[in-house]
Parts: C-alpha cells; structure tokens; sequence
C-alpha cells in the first residue's frame, strides 16, 4: 500500500490542489463578531463554532486522554460557547431570528454547571477530574429540628428527679449526711452554750416551748375550747363548731324545705314566704 506522502504526489491530487487555489482565497472567521455586517455570513460562522463545538465535546468523552489535555478541551469548549453566543446577538442585531431563544440547547445541555460558579461548564471525563467531582458532590441536609411536641416526649418524671432514689443508693448517702450535719450543729450549740457559761453570763432561763398551748389564751375567732379526758393535752377551736341540737335543727329545716319544693304550689310557697316575712323569721 502507498504511504500518504505518496499519495499526495499523485496527480489527482495535485491537480485537486491546484483546483482549490485557483478559486477564491480560503476565508478565516473574524475574530470579533461585530466586525462581520452580513446576515448569512455571521450565520455560517455561527454554524462553524456549533461544529467546532461537537466534535471537542465528542472528543472529551474520552478519559484516556490525560487530565491536562481533557482541562484544555473543556477550556476550548467554554471559550467556542460564549463565541457562539456573541454570534447570536449578532445575528439578532442584524435582523436574523433569536436563536438564544429558539435555537437547539443540546451542546450546552450537556454540561453540567458547578453551583455557584455560573457560566463555566464542565463536559464528558472533565465532570470526573481531581477537585472537580467534589464541586458537584451536594452537601448533606442538616438533621430535621424536631418539634416542641416530638420534645416533650421524652419528659417524664425521672427528668425531674423524681426516681433518684429508686436505685437504693442516693437515699442512704442522703441519711448518713443529715445526721452528720445534725450531729455537727448540736455539738456547736453546746460549744457555745457552755462559751457564754464561763463567761459568767446569768443562768440561761428554760427554752420557751413554742408547741406549747397556754390555757388561758382566748380564742379571737369565737373558737371553743374542748377538754379531753383526764391526763390529755386540752385542743383550741380557732372556728365557730356548731352544737348537735343546731345540726339537727338544720336537718330538719332542710327536709322541710325538699318536701315544700315537691308537694306545695306556686301559690302556696308564695304564701308561706310572705308569712316568713311578715313574722320576721
């Protein structure tokens, strides 16, 4: 088989060559997109970025081509869409249709942008590059709050100390420490009472006994005073005690005034009213 060198030396090609230099000279795209003043020519360059841009996004596809060559790629990419967007408001300014509004998204649909960063996509193997998959990693939601309600459930009596002495052992301690603490007080009240007593001070008079009950303290709300049998400590009413024979007097009062209620008239209760007022009871 003929090596490509040989082949380019063939007459046909040589005369297909000399076919395309006799026509008119090869013309580059501007490199300013309102520098071009012509409607179907900023059209056709406009179709030559979208051709540009499908065959380097069906190149970063693959991954074998190294990291620094697929970040260039994508750099290409990013740099050949924003071309195409400066072609398109071009076109809209020379009075073609708004393809920014009604033009395919395939090409830019197909990348995926990082959040917070907008304008620069990433396409094909360069979503999977070092420090590039944690830009579209999402962070986890934080935890629920649960409500006042979900709170209150888990509230109950040993929250509020209820059971701690339940377990036997907090109750013992508690006693051990009272009497220590009695024991402790005691023994300073007769440090200091036998203090005052070698100072010379007087003979302490008896503790008043604040229980005690004097029997000739009157009862200033009427109260009565009960003895109990012989050898008892004597008990003070502080209120007024109603006597059997007044009991049994409002008993009767009582079911008189049911038996009225159930068997007398109107009429008649009118009147037994009327003669309660007239004698004055």
């Amino acid at each position: 088989m003929a090596r490509n060198a040989e082949k380019a030396m063939t007459a046909l090609a040589r005369f297909r060559q000399a076919q395309l230099e006799e026509g008119k000279v090869k013309e580059r795209r501007p490199f300013l997109a309102s520098e071009c003043n012509e409607l179907p020519k900023a059209e056709k360059w406009r179709r030559q970025i979208i051709g540009e841009i499908s065959k380097k996004v069906a190149q970063i596809q693959n991954a074998g081509l190294g990291e620094f060559r697929i970040r260039d790629l994508n750099d290409e990419i990013n740099k050949l869409l924003r071309e195409k967007g400066h072609w398109e408001v071009r076109i809209r300014e020379l009075g073609g249709p708004d393809y920014a509004r009604i033009g395919p998204k395939m090409l830019d649909h197909e990348g995926k942008e990082v959040p917070g960063n907008r304008g620069y996509k990433y396409f094909g193997a360069a979503k999977d590059l070092p420090g590039v998959r944690e830009l579209f990693e999402k962070e986890p939601l934080p935890p629920p709050r649960k409500t006042r309600a979900e709170l209150m459930k888990s509230i109950d009596a040993e929250y509020y100390g209820y059971r701690d002495e339940d377990d036997g052992i907090l109750e013992p301690l508690e006693q051990e420490h009272e009497k220590k603490v009695i024991a402790e007080a005691v023994e300073k009240w007769k440090m200091e009472r036998e203090a005052r007593l070698a100072r010379g001070d007087e003979e302490e008079e008896e503790e008043e006994n604040i229980y005690a009950v004097n029997e000739d303290e009157s009862d200033e709300e009427g109260g009565k005073e009960k003895d109990g049998e012989e050898g008892q400590q004597k008990f003070i009413a502080h209120v007024p005690v109603p006597t059997q024979q007044e009991i049994e007097e409002a008993l009767v009062r009582r079911k008189k005034m049911e038996l009225l209620q159930k068997y007398a008239s109107e009429t008649l209760m009118a009147q037994s009213e009327e003669a309660k007022r007239l004698l004055g009871l």
